[in-house]
């Protein structure tokens, strides 16, 4: 049912470099370069866009989910964003509370946003 999604940057350049590293591990790219607006995905089309803040007054929290092909990808996902220096919200472990196959890790990207990397499959 989702097409795409948009969110609004403070800093594009710092948060298009953050996901440019943690996207890697689960397969996603940046796919489309417009300088200020950057879609990110698979090819070949971007499902994932950044852009500029513009509109609105102050922060508002997003939580965004990015499917992991397996858990090895969702651990890549979480070293990678550590790397960067993102605050770790929840290490990787299994969610029993969603569903009994549900292995996720939270972080927080540039601009405050829950950022997540799961996957679905059982071990």
């Amino acid at each position: 049912m989702l097409d795409h999604l948009s969110i609004q940057c403070a800093d594009v350049p710092a948060s298009a470099a953050f996901y440019d590293a943690v996207l890697a591990p689960l397969g996603g790219h940046r796919l489309m370069d417009f300088g200020s607006v950057i879609g990110f995905g698979v090819a070949p089309m971007p499902t994932f866009w950044l852009g500029p803040r513009t509109s609105g007054e102050g922060f508002r929290e997003c939580h965004i989910a990015f499917s992991a092909p397996d858990r090895a990808a969702v651990d890549a996902f979480l070293a990678v964003a550590k790397g960067a220096g993102a605050e770790v919200l929840h290490e990787a472990r299994v969610w029993p509370e969603y569903h009994p196959g549900y292995y996720g890790a939270f972080v927080r990207d540039p601009d405050g946003n829950n950022v997540e990397a799961v996957c679905h499959t059982p071990e």
